[in-house]
């Protein structure tokens, strides 16, 4: 079953889980921790607790935009939103584990408060696609259970609901595709029929494994437990 399927309180749930999740990691993350380099290009565990903050608050802008029809959008720009994630990284340790309980708290607050009619309300994502507020909660879901990992202590994909699994991989195929990417490449879950990102193309990669590793690879977070056959090393980007 499709994340998608999932009634939303059950959805919104999933979210939540994933965010109790992130928050159980860094819990475990000593101050002195936050500073250090993780495997994201640039980034530091700091900018990624930002990040995934300021990813709260940016949701609570598009509630907003669904519950008064005034348009809200989620970042004024993409240089703006990176500076606004380079600034909270210069935040204290205490002011960043902060700015994630608030705006989580304002992001389960707009969720619980939202009027029925407003689910279905169509708000713009930062990639410029038009969803329905709905939305926000695979948009969460995504967010904090594959950061949680992104922390770099001891998060995995294995952790991960298997419906967010099936999700991610469907999710991350469709972006490859609307963007004409992954030509040659198939993702082959250990007892699954191969999933052949472009029909139109010769197989020149095959990754293969469990659920968790081929998501695991799909995302960029590297090939722990996934097999590769051909000469892709790392998969076409996705957000």
């Amino acid at each position: 079953m499709a994340f998608d399927d999932l009634p939303l309180p059950e959805r919104l749930l999933i979210a939540r889980r994933g965010t109790a999740y992130f928050a159980q990691r860094l819990a475990l993350l000593p101050d002195d921790a936050l500073a250090q380099p993780i495997s994201l290009t640039g980034w530091t565990r700091s900018h990624l607790i930002a990040h995934v903050g300021y990813n709260a608050a940016a949701l609570c802008r598009l509630l907003e935009w669904a519950a008064t029809g005034v348009e809200t959008p989620m970042y004024a720009s993409p240089g703006r939103r990176a500076e606004e994630i380079a600034a909270g990284a210069t935040l204290s340790p205490a002011a960043l584990r902060n700015l994630f309980a608030h705006t989580n708290a304002r992001l389960d607050r707009a969720w619980r408060t939202l009027p029925d009619p407003a689910w279905s309300a169509e708000v713009r994502t930062a990639q410029g696609r038009l969803v329905p507020a709905s939305e926000t909660a695979w948009m969460r879901t995504r967010e904090v259970w594959i950061h949680a990992v992104d922390l770099g202590n001891g998060g995995r994909f294995g952790d991960f609901p298997p419906v967010v699994l099936d999700s991610l991989l469907t999710d991350i195929a469709g972006v490859w595709r609307r963007k004409d990417l992954g030509a040659g490449l198939v993702l082959a879950v250990d007892g699954r029929e191969p999933l052949v990102v472009r029909d139109d193309t010769s197989t020149d990669t095959t990754v293969s494994g469990p659920l968790a590793a081929v998501v695991r690879w799909a995302t960029g977070r590297g090939a722990v437990g996934a097999r590769i056959e051909g000469p892709r090393t790392t998969p076409p980007p996705w957000l």
